[in-house]
């Protein structure tokens, strides 16, 4: 299974991440579980120690240059465009939990409309052996977009997974998403809503949201904010909370294995 998901700042995304990772591995699945957000949650999510210490890749100018063949600390130049990736998760993803490995890719500063530069040849090369040549589950949590799958990642994603919240604001991100997934091959865009806290909040969203695959639906838990204001997993979550969690899980599985 490749899963990546995504959706607005502060929905819950990293905390769905962050449980599917630690759901599968449980369950005997080697996991690599990616934090793609240059906002980096995804390690406080997964309570790992010093989560603050890790270096994203983007940020090992070594590594960088070693694989890309280019020089730090330079402007312009020539370097690889298909720099070796398949060692990494071996060399540099941290073990945090059953089965379970982290990877940060951290993000690219970038102006104007994009980058063309080693640290972004390297992330996206790293990202479609990922996709396309692990054979484990692999989850990534995303920056609100599409920035790190290109045409050709696309086609090993086997579920593309918006969360949302009850708001105008959080269901018209998903829409953006959705046109952007639409333009790279990814036609099967699916929904998880979270901070639920009603069945109006469920019909709205019902309403809204008619033209995705909906995974579930996860009640509103203020476990869930606490252990992120406290940048831990959230073992406390509510006996609901945990079993709609499961339910989507269960979905996702289901969408491999129809």
């Amino acid at each position: 299974m490749k899963i990546a998901i995504t959706g607005k700042g502060g929905v819950g995304k990293t905390t769905l991440a962050a449980y599917l990772a630690r759901w599968f591995g449980t369950r005997g699945h080697s996991v690599l579980a990616i934090d793609a957000d240059p906002d980096s949650n995804l390690a406080h999510a997964l309570g790992v120690p010093n989560a603050e210490e890790i270096t994203p890749i983007a940020e090992m100018k070594d590594l960088i240059a070693e694989r890309t063949e280019s020089t730090p600390g330079t402007f312009g130049g020539l370097f690889k465009m298909n720099p070796r990736v398949d060692d990494l998760p071996e060399k540099i993803a941290i073990p945090c939990g059953d089965n379970v490995r982290l990877m940060v890719m951290g993000g690219v500063k970038k102006g104007g409309m994009g980058c063309v530069c080693p640290e972004s040849v390297l992330l996206k090369n790293l990202v479609h052996h990922l996709v396309l040549r692990r054979d484990e589950v692999v989850i990534m949590d995303m920056e609100a977009g599409i920035e790190h799958l290109g045409r050709g990642t696309a086609r090993g994603v086997n579920a593309f997974v918006v969360v949302v919240e009850p708001g105008k604001r959080s269901i018209e991100t998903a829409g953006r998403i959705r046109t952007l997934a639409a333009d790279i091959g990814l036609e099967q865009v699916c929904v998880v809503a979270n901070k639920v806290r009603s069945e109006k909040d469920e019909d709205f969203l019902k309403s809204q949201l008619s033209n995705f695959t909906m995974l579930g639906f996860i009640p509103y838990d203020e476990a869930i904010i606490e252990a992120d204001i406290q940048g831990k997993f959230p073992e406390n979550m509510a006996t609901a909370t945990r079993l709609a969690l499961e339910n989507v899980g269960q979905a996702i599985m289901k969408m491999n294995n129809p």
